[in-house]
């Protein structure tokens, strides 16, 4: 009787244990992900309770732990140094223009004083923004030391902050002198701008340093002949 009931609990500690060990298998068993959302297409899956490993949608930017990355756009900033390659210098000049004659180069951005002897004073300038280029020959019907200002009405209309008439100064855009071209809205004129030389950036008139173009103003006089090209 004793040896029948030890065997008997023998046998019934020997299947607890295998029940036991089944359930802690079931219980460790990898298991299937469960979708639970889906984001531009992608699904989105979350591991069942208890896996501590989880799954993220292909092509995702996100790295564990931290935001999705942004792109971070950079600020250009404008340089407010002048270009020494455009200091006034005397160079070659071939060119079939008389001495005394203004040729403007608008390609390149420089000014030439046509000089004898082949030469010509460089100067370089300021020219019209895409839009306001313009080729064609005018003279200088008009001289001024520190003009005025007043802005045509299609530019007030282009920028209506814009004043209707600026008295002569430091802060008048056409700067220290001005060279009147023939009975259109153009000039030759200084810039209270330097960095802006050898850019394209104005509304069609020729701008300068200022020292540039008081230096230019005592060379030329009225009826001088203006090429622009």
């Amino acid at each position: 009787m004793l040896q029948s009931t030890l065997t008997t609990s023998l046998v019934l500690l020997g299947l607890s244990v295998l029940v036991s060990e089944a359930e802690a298998n079931e219980r460790y068993r990898p298991r299937a992900p469960v979708m639970i959302a889906q984001d531009g297409g992608q699904a989105w899956w979350m591991e069942p309770p208890g896996q501590r490993s989880f799954r993220r949608p292909r092509n995702s930017t996100e790295t564990a732990g931290l935001m999705p990355r942004q792109s971070i756009q950079k600020t250009r900033r404008v340089s407010r140094e002048f270009d020494p390659a455009f200091l006034p210098t005397v160079v070659d000049y071939d060119g079939r223009e008389k001495p005394g004659t203004i040729v403007i180069d608008t390609q390149v951005r420089y000014l030439y004083l046509v000089e004898a002897g082949g030469t010509a004073r460089r100067y370089g300038v300021g020219v019209g923004k895409p839009g306001f280029e313009w080729a064609g020959a005018h003279t200088v019907t008009r001289k001024a030391e520190w003009p005025g200002w007043t802005p045509p009405a299609e530019m007030r209309a282009r920028r209506p902050g814009l004043p209707v008439h600026m008295e002569g100064g430091i802060d008048n855009p056409l700067g220290s002198r001005a060279l009147y071209l023939g009975s259109s809205l153009y000039r030759i004129h200084g810039s209270n701008e330097p960095w802006t030389i050898g850019k394209a950036v104005s509304s069609g008139c020729i701008r300068m340093r200022n020292q540039d173009v008081e230096d230019l103003y005592e060379r030329v006089g009225v009826g001088t002949r203006v090429i622009v090209r």
